[in-house]
């Protein structure tokens, strides 16, 4: 029996290290980004974006939780103003300020999580106006410790953060285009 658990305990230990292992070989940084195009000039889409009091009108995360308790402080928009959200185990805790504002074409946001997982990164939009509309594009990076490196080897987490961009570009479109 012992001998049984042995190879089970060193088994264990080898499947482990060689994930770690894989997991190491990965990127330090990560970049997630989509783009959509908005009938709508750059000025109205950035007031939007640029008033955290506007997100939960468009924000993906915002709405994973009716009862998410959202607090701005600072500014009312652009640089120095700040969102801090808490919600259930979909929204967590995040805080979000926009260190950059660069009037109707570019938004700069620090974002630090707190829950479901821990981390910082840096979130970008940018309006490049084309033809009648504005071409927006959500970016976020950041760096990707150890563990960011062993989750993604299990979860697509491009695609799965992607898809909310996705739905966020999206719900800012709806809004906008009126």
């Amino acid at each position: 029996m012992l001998k049984i658990l042995t190879s089970i305990i060193v088994a264990v230990v080898v499947l482990c290290v060689g994930v770690v292992a894989i997991a190491a070989t990965r990127p330090d940084t990560f970049h997630i980004e989509r783009s959509a195009t908005i009938k709508a000039p750059p000025e109205r889409i950035y007031t939007v974006i640029n008033d955290f009091r506007n997100w939960p009108s468009w924000s993906p995360w915002q709405k994973l939780d009716p009862d998410m308790k959202v607090t701005n402080s600072g500014p009312v928009a652009g640089k120095g103003a700040v969102s801090e959200w808490s919600g259930n185990s979909q929204g967590g805790i995040v805080r979000t300020e926009i260190t950059e504002a660069v009037p109707s074409s570019k938004i700069t946001i620090r974002l630090d999580m707190r829950t479901p997982f821990e981390g910082s990164s840096t979130v970008e939009y940018k309006l490049e106006p084309k033809g009648d509309g504005t071409v927006v594009t959500w970016a976020m990076h950041g760096p990707q410790p150890l563990i960011g490196k062993v989750v993604s080897l299990f979860i697509d987490c491009e695609t799965m953060v992607g898809k909310s961009f996705e739905e966020g570009l999206a719900n800012l479109k709806a809004i906008t285009e009126r």
